[in-house]
């Protein structure tokens, strides 16, 4: 039996404590419906759990878990439509969010009743009482916020295992079960008799719940996280392995071609017809593009630079390029390898796309501008370009999952370690994407 018992939570409080939490990760997740949707299903969203509750308040006291879960799923198709996510995803998300209204509300009555006991009073609508409703759900939810913000992704849909989403629903129903263990049964090892005590009780299981969840997110992350970078350091020292054969076959093919130029001069001072010498003079040609090379004043871009002339030249696509390498003399080869390597890849792989073979035009510029290295890389394109909720231009690749996007990310991560920035922009046709390195670090990567 609970002595001095409290009064219970106020209907309304509790659905905006629900609502609430639901905003909170409709903020912090990656949105997939246009902003408006997510006001109209947040307002809609709020309407249901106060009618909820209040059906819910009508009830007897048997309905009660019913009730929860009525609660539960309004909570679940708020966060669903509100921010478009999958099912796995919004069930996740939902428990989380169940999880900090439950620690919230409970924190902001064990005040109120604090308050209310220190007083002899309880109001649950005086302006006291609201006042105290908005400055503790204010400041409680936006530490929620500022605390998961960093947990999800503003960019990418946020994409839990099945054994993740059990693990949080499991860990929310104990939660759960925990904190309101007291309502239920005075006569267990867990429970408190008293008011005030069975509140305390309440809030710290709470928290220990949104705790253990938040370090749940914040581990999967750094796993992603860690996956990423494993795997965008393979995609570097791929490319750089690829940088070194095309050096190797490039200095084959230069001496190939010196040879070549010799023969053939010996064989045109001896032999004099004139079809012989329109033959010779297409072998020369032919062999001319090969053992023609880019001369930029760095050894490494020069080999980048002069495969994908030439991969571009077996496409069809016209490649200039203007480029300073002295600018790049204390970056490693690597980076150069895959600064260039990704932004040229990507250029090359939207031109070849082109059906008209006029409008197949990469750009590339390297040079020093205000104490700043720019590379510029722009190139044609028609079509439309696909972009995620933050306005960030998406790839268009299909061939490789795992590593989609992963050519951009290269590039701002090689940039960020010289502390450098990327910029992407389309202007009439052209899209451009610049890279700026301060002069002033010398290059060195941090």
């Amino acid at each position: 039996m609970i002595t001095n018992a409290l009064p219970d939570i106020p209907r309304s409080y509790t659905a905006i404590c629900e609502w609430a939490a639901c905003v909170v990760y409709i903020a912090v997740l990656f949105r997939r419906v246009p902003p408006r949707r997510s006001v109209v299903v947040s307002a809609i969203g709020l309407a249901a759990l106060i009618a909820v509750q209040y059906f819910d308040g009508s009830m007897p006291i048997w309905f009660w878990i019913v009730g929860m879960l009525l609660a539960f799923g309004c909570m679940y198709l708020t966060i669903l439509f509100g921010a478009g996510t999958g099912k796995r995803e919004g069930l996740y998300i939902t428990a989380r969010a169940f999880v900090l209204a439950e620690l919230v509300a409970s924190l902001h009555w064990q005040i109120v009743t604090f308050i209310g006991m220190r007083n002899g009073r309880f109001a649950d609508y005086d302006w006291h009482a609201v006042l105290l409703l908005v400055a503790t759900y204010g400041l409680c939810f936006g530490l929620a916020w500022l605390v998961e913000r960093g947990n999800f992704s503003q960019t990418t849909p946020t994409l839990p295992t099945a054994s993740a989403a059990t693990a949080t629903v499991a860990i929310t129903i104990v939660t759960f079960a925990m904190s309101n263990l007291s309502f239920v049964s005075t006569n267990t090892p867990f429970s408190g008799s008293m008011g005030q005590e069975i509140f305390y009780i309440r809030t710290l299981v709470d928290f220990c719940g949104f705790a253990i969840l938040y370090a749940q997110q914040e581990q999967a992350r750094r796993i992603e996280t860690s996956a990423e970078i494993a795997s965008i350091n393979a995609q570097l020292e791929s490319q750089h392995q690829e940088y070194l054969q095309s050096k190797e076959n490039i200095e084959s093919l230069g001496r190939l071609a010196h040879d070549l130029k010799h023969q053939i001069a010996a064989l045109r001072a001896e032999v004099d017809p004139e079809h012989a010498a329109a033959g010779f003079e297409q072998l020369e040609k032919s062999v001319q593009r090969y053992s023609a090379q880019q001369h930029t004043g760095n050894p490494v871009l020069d080999v980048i630079l002069t495969t994908k002339e030439r991969t571009c030249a077996d496409r069809g696509i016209s490649f200039t390029a203007v480029a300073d390498g002295s600018l790049l003399s204390n970056m490693s080869s690597m980076d150069i390898a895959s600064l260039f390597g990704n932004a040229i890849d990507n250029a090359i792989e939207a031109t070849s796309k082109l059906a008209d073979p006029e409008q197949r035009l990469i750009k590339l510029a390297l040079f020093e501008q205000n104490s700043f290295t720019v590379v510029r890389v722009e190139n044609y394109y028609d079509s439309r370009l696909k972009k995620d909720a933050e306005g960030n231009l998406r790839t268009t690749k299909r061939d490789d999952q795992h590593r989609h996007g992963f050519g951009v990310k290269s590039i701002r991560h090689i940039a960020q370690q010289y502390g450098g920035e990327v910029t992407i922009r389309t202007n009439d046709h052209w899209f451009v994407l610049t890279v700026l390195l301060p002069r002033q670090t010398g290059l060195m990567a941090m």
